[in-house]
C-alpha cells in the first residue's frame, strides 16, 4: 500500500490514523523479532527499569521482556487533569476505557524518576520520532519530565516520512522495529510499501 508522494505532505492526523489502523491490519505480527532486539538494545544501555505498556490489537506485544527487565505499567487518569501514572507490571489487571489492561485506581504508584526507559506504542511514526498516537497526549504530558531513554515501538511498515507535528509533540530518540533499534532521525519508506 504505498502512498502518493504528496500524501505525507497534506494529511492531517485523522487522515494519518485512519491510514494506519488500515495498513497495520495488514502487516504481520512483529512482536518477537521488535522485543529481541529491544531486550538487546535495553541490556546495552544498562536498563533496568522500564515503562512499558499493555498492548492493544495490532500493537506489537513487549510484555515478553518482563523476563528480564522491571516492566512497569501505566495507567491513564483524567483527574484533575489527564495524566500518566506508573505502577507494577504485575498489578495491570483491570480493563481500561481504550480496552487494555491498566493498574487499579489503588495499585501503588511509582515515581518517573525512578524509570531508565520508556517504550511507547503508536499508530505511526516518522523519521524525526514524531508519533501519531490515539489522540489522548497522555505521553506528550509524561515524557517533558523524562530524561531516560525513549523509544517508539512500531512495525517497519508504520515508520512514514513525515506525520504532522504541533508544539507539544514529544519526538523519541529510538524506533524498535522488526529489523532493529534505530537511532532518530532514521531513513523512513514512501509510506508502508
Amino acid at each position: 500500500m504505498t502512498l502518493p508522494p504528496e500524501a505525507w505532505a497534506l494529511w492531517d492526523k485523522g487522515q494519518w490514523r485512519a491510514w494506519a489502523w488500515r495498513h497495520r491490519e495488514q502487516l504481520p505480527d512483529p512482536s518477537a523479532a521488535i522485543t529481541a532486539h529491544l531486550g538487546q538494545f535495553l541490556r546495552e544501555a544498562g536498563a533496568r527499569r522500564v515503562l512499558a505498556y499493555r498492548a492493544l490489537p495490532g500493537e506489537p506485544d513487549v510484555s515478553a521482556l518482563a523476563h528480564d527487565f522491571e516492566l512497569l505499567a501505566p495507567r491513564a487518569r483524567f483527574r484533575p487533569t489527564p495524566r500518566l501514572t506508573l505502577h507494577p507490571w504485575a498489578t495491570a489487571t483491570e480493563a481500561s476505557r481504550f480496552g487494555v489492561l491498566q493498574p487499579p485506581a489503588d495499585a501503588p504508584e511509582v515515581s518517573l524518576d525512578t524509570i531508565d526507559a520508556v517504550l511507547l506504542p503508536g499508530l505511526a511514526f516518522d523519521g524525526r520520532g514524531i508519533r501519531l498516537g490515539y489522540g489522548g497526549g497522555f505521553y506528550d504530558r509524561l515524557l517533558p519530565a523524562f530524561h531516560g531513554l525513549t523509544v517508539g515501538v512500531i512495525a517497519g511498515a508504520l515508520i512514514v516520512p513525515e506525520l504532522p507535528a504541533e508544539d507539544h509533540d514529544c519526538p523519541v530518540a529510538w524506533l524498535a522495529t522488526e529489523d532493529g533499534v534505530l537511532r532518530v532521525p532514521v531513513a523512513s519508506s514512501d509510506g508502508g510499501g
